[in-house]
């Protein structure tokens, strides 16, 4: 396609209690599903411990690689919060107390009747020259540092963040697809599936088995930036799924005949 436009992004999820299994990821699919609506192209997720290195490496190779990077987990007010330190190391910028953040989650506080304690003061933190990424839901804000978004590990608000950060990226050619039933196992669409995908590069074409009863059965979705192509590679799919019935009808009435 001439006018294709293509965004990649990539997430890093930050947190112990994600490797431990102690905390189930309910983020990764989420933020899937609403870049691939806004034609964004996730790419690829790292999940990475509490460690300021561990997150610093990860962070460094992803933001050169990917157009946007958000992360989640670890600006919380504890101890082992360290993702503002890890990403203000990342860019080589001081961690600092930001200003309105501090105005933003004192006010809160005070009409909370709460201590605005050492602790809470932390989810003010973040690298010199951040932008602030709203939180309708708990008053701390996430911040935005170059194409990396840092947000909260708390589905909720995660997702109220992820609301405001959306409209300010640039948004690329969405991604279609169309699924294709096939009452066929992978080991018999292997061959003729990857010599369809070879005549059609412009398509990705992936399949999914599933075995119900006592039968393989797969799902194959082509998908592609273009309805024409997507169509001209699920014709070729539906012909494919039609030699298969006609030869294997044929080896049975040979056989009952035998």
């Amino acid at each position: 396609m001439p006018n294709e436009t293509i965004v990649t992004a990539a997430m890093l999820a930050i947190g112990d209690e994600l490797l431990s299994g102690r905390t189930k990821d309910k983020n990764i699919g989420h933020l899937a599903d609403l870049l691939t609506l806004s034609g964004i192209d996730l790419k690829e997720v790292r999940i990475v411990a509490d460690e300021e290195d561990a997150i610093v490496e990860a962070l460094n190779a992803l933001r050169a690689k990917y157009d946007y990077i958000f992360t989640s987990g670890g600006i919380g007010p504890t101890h082992d919060d360290i993702t503002a330190d890890a990403v203000s190391k990342a860019f080589g910028l001081p961690c600092e107390y930001n200003t309105e953040a501090m105005t933003l989650l004192g006010d809160m506080y005070r009409r909370r009747e709460l201590e605005f304690t050492d602790a809470r003061r932390r989810m003010a933190r973040m690298p010199v020259g951040a932008a602030h990424i709203p939180n309708p839901v708990s008053t701390a804000p996430g911040f935005k540092i170059g194409n990396v978004h840092v947000m909260a590990g708390v589905p909720q608000v995660f997702q109220a963040m992820l609301d405001a950060v959306l409209p300010t990226l640039r948004a690329g050619t969405r991604m279609l697809s169309v699924g294709i039933a096939c009452p066929y196992g992978e080991g018999d669409i292997g061959s003729p599936l990857a010599a369809i995908q070879k005549n059609h590069p412009e398509t990705n074409i992936g399949s999914y088995p599933r075995y119900v009863g006592q039968s393989f059965s797969t799902e194959i979705v082509v998908r592609g930036r273009s309805q024409d192509l997507i169509d001209a590679a699920a014709t070729d799919v539906g012909a494919m799924i039609e030699t298969i019935r006609q030869t294997k009808e044929t080896v049975e009435n040979r056989s009952a005949e035998a």
